[in-house]
């Protein structure tokens, strides 16, 4: 198998050669077909706080995966040779692929059967590979840990591979939704997706007073502002990593007795719940699709925000 392998903070990733995996019991081995880009990978390779997240080093990243299970271990009974599947990052084994074990920017990656969620026949690979950590990501922080509910004001910070989907979701869930991004282009995304206010500061959505913010961004003051916006007694959760540390508002946090809540990653059921949207045709996210070949640079290409939706790199 090959792989890009992470050694260390601010070293390149490295195209490597392995031994395949071999499937153990309650696993099984997945011929990747497509595999997720996300921000964090950019964080692991930039901010050297992430080497205490990651279970071990060097590693394979790439927690956003899709495919076709090519090898099954002994035990599994609900999958079978052939079947397409997308990949949970948060393992329940506490080691999830790209931080606790070898990831997805291989072409053959070992996972346990637990954390998989069938693929509906009409949903792409890219796509059920964008659904993993950024679809279940973005819907766990904004239904349950936002509590979303039709009617509710919803604020999102970034328009990117996870504030679209949450977005969207939001929007079909019957909320009232607001953007803010420092894209242009992604605010032009978001009024596509039927996002009814879109700002360049999430300071400029106070006078809507949305109940809910969610901060797919966490560049250090946007998680600030967002406490600073949120109506009186509102919600504000973080998921994005973008900076590892923010200041905040505690004057206001108490004032105006603003929930913070923190979310990471979510579930099986989170993903296949965005994938029944993808089904039915709610969702379909914008993509920038790269070859395997390519994934270093698109990392560059993110870290640079020259990318707009999710970038997906596809093994065939």
């Amino acid at each position: 198998m090959k792989g890009w392998q992470f050694t260390g903070t601010n070293e390149p990733l490295t195209l490597v050669e392995k031994s395949d995996p071999v499937a153990t019991p309650g696993t099984v081995i997945i011929d990747v077909k497509s595999a997720g880009l996300c921000h964090s990978d950019v964080a692991t390779l930039r901010d050297p706080g992430w080497m205490n997240i990651l279970a071990k080093v060097p590693i394979i990243l790439g927690h956003e995966i899709a495919g076709d299970i090519i090898e099954v271990g002994e035990g599994v009974t609900d999958y079978k040779l052939g079947q397409r599947v997308a990949v949970c990052p948060v393992g329940k084994d506490g080691l999830g692929p790209g931080n606790g074990r070898d990831g997805g920017y291989a072409n053959k990656v070992l996972v346990p059967a637990v954390d998989l969620v069938p693929i509906p026949d009409n949903v792409s690979y890219a796509q059920a590979a964008a659904s993993t950590d950024a679809g279940m990501t973005s819907y766990h922080a904004m239904f349950q840990k936002g509590g979303a509910k039709a009617g509710m004001k919803v604020g999102i910070i970034g328009i990117g591979g996870l504030g679209q989907m949450a977005a969207r979701a939001a929007v079909v869930a019957g909320c009232e939704v607001y953007a803010a991004d420092v894209s242009a282009s992604a605010r032009e995304l978001a009024k596509e997706i039927g996002v009814k206010v879109v700002v360049e500061d999430v300071k400029e959505l106070a006078e809507y007073a949305p109940e809910l913010i969610v901060d797919y961004a966490g560049f250090g003051t946007t998680t600030a502002d967002a406490i600073d916006t949120v109506a009186v007694g509102g919600t504000v959760v973080l998921v994005g990593m973008g900076k590892l540390q923010s200041t905040i508002n505690t004057s206001n946090l108490i004032l105006k007795s603003v929930q913070l809540k923190g979310s990471v990653g979510g579930t099986v059921e989170d993903i296949a719940a965005i994938l029944q949207l993808m089904s039915e045709g709610h969702l379909n996210p914008t993509l920038s699709e790269i070859s395997f070949e390519e994934i270093a640079d698109g990392l560059g290409r993110l870290e640079r925000h020259e990318v707009t939706g999710r970038l997906v790199a596809n093994l065939d």
